[in-house]
Formats: structure tokens, sequence, C-alpha cells
């Protein structure tokens, strides 16, 4: 059961950072963040382990399997997926209160979780990041080294797959290498274009 509610004035727009592991878009926002930018970054639930500098509530809620299934029975997430064998969800209420609030509210989602905000809120605006092209990906993954063998070929081959893609997002941003703020440039400049083209929004969550 969604809750509709009317956001007027200053029409903050639900924003997804979504594209394939490996692309940088966890360095994206990490930049938006560090220059002050006036948005609402939310926190995904996931299952998986916490990764050394991760911090609970930063990078993640980091929650058990049965808190999780808890947060679906109760219908507190917008949305959830299993990737790479952990699940991952937006919980609504960090959402709902930033909305109505009046402020833009960011989530980095992968591709999958973006297309199914997309059909729950219409009118969410989806930027998907990715680089140079499928090679620079896969040297990328291999570079991070976060992974064993197995898992990293099947984060190669998922990444190749959600490449194809990029014709359900409104815009692509390509993050070149050492161009980080170059990146962060274009995706504020692609929220302040919509802001001049929305003048009321409804969602419902």
């Amino acid at each position: 059961m969604h809750t509709p509610f009317e956001i007027h004035k200053p029409n903050p727009l639900l924003i997804v950072i979504s594209g394939p592991s490996g692309v940088g878009k966890d360095s994206v926002l990490q930049r938006m963040k560090e220059r002050g930018l006036p948005f609402h970054f939310v926190v995904t639930a996931t299952t998986r382990p916490k990764r050394e500098n991760e911090m609970d509530g930063k990078d993640y809620w980091f929650v058990t399997k049965d808190r999780f299934a808890e947060m679906i029975e109760k219908n507190e997430l917008i949305e959830y997926a299993i990737v790479y064998g952990d699940y991952k969800g937006i919980p609504k209420s960090e959402v709902r209160q930033a909305l109505e609030s009046g402020k833009d509210v960011v989530m980095r989602i992968d591709v999958q979780g973006a297309e199914s905000v997309h059909k729950l809120v219409p009118e969410a605006l989806l930027i998907f990041i990715t680089c140079e092209g499928e090679d620079e990906l896969e040297r990328r993954l291999r570079v991070r080294r976060t992974e064993t063998d197995d898992s990293l070929s099947l984060r190669i081959a998922t990444a190749r797959k959600e490449l194809q893609r990029i014709e359900a997002f409104d815009y692509v941003i390509v993050n070149q290498d050492f161009h980080l703020d170059d990146t962060v440039d274009k995706v504020r400049a692609i929220i302040d274009t919509e802001h001049l083209r929305v003048k009321q929004r409804k969602v419902e969550l």
C-alpha cells in the first residue's frame, strides 16, 4: 500500500544514481557530499558483510537477513533486490521525510533496482554513470581487488549486461578517470535543468 503525498515548492526531485559496478558511483556521491551539495543522500540497507573502512549508517545500513526480511514484511522498503547473493534495499522513511522537507533526494542503486524505482515512481530522475567502454570497466573491476576470482567474473558479466540497459535512463554520464569533479558538475547541471522543468510533483511511497 503506497501513501501518496503532494510535493510543492521547492519541487524536490527523487534522483537515482545508477550504473554497473566499477564505474565510480560511490566516488561520485562521496565527492558530492564533500562539496556540500544540498541533497539528502539515502543510505541503502544491505545484508552483505561490511568491508574494511566502511561505516554502518554512512556507507550502508548493515543488517542481518532476519532484519531485512522483517523490513520486507513491514513494507519498509521502496525497492529491494538480490545483488551478488546479498539483499539490498532503500528504506522508505528516509526518502519520505527528506522529500516532505523540500530536499532533493539522491539514491545510489544498482541498475535492476533503478528500474524498479522508476516503475513505482515514474517521476524519478534516473542518471546512468558509466565509463569509456567495456574494456575500461573490466580493468577498473580487476584493479579494485575486492573480489575472489569467481565473484569478479560474476561482477564483470553482470556489469556488461547492465551496460545494455542505458536506454532505460533519462541521462548518461561518462565518468572518466581523474575527472571526478567534472562528473559531479554534470550531475548538478542535470538536476538544475530538471528543476526548471518541474513545477509540481506527486510521489507515492
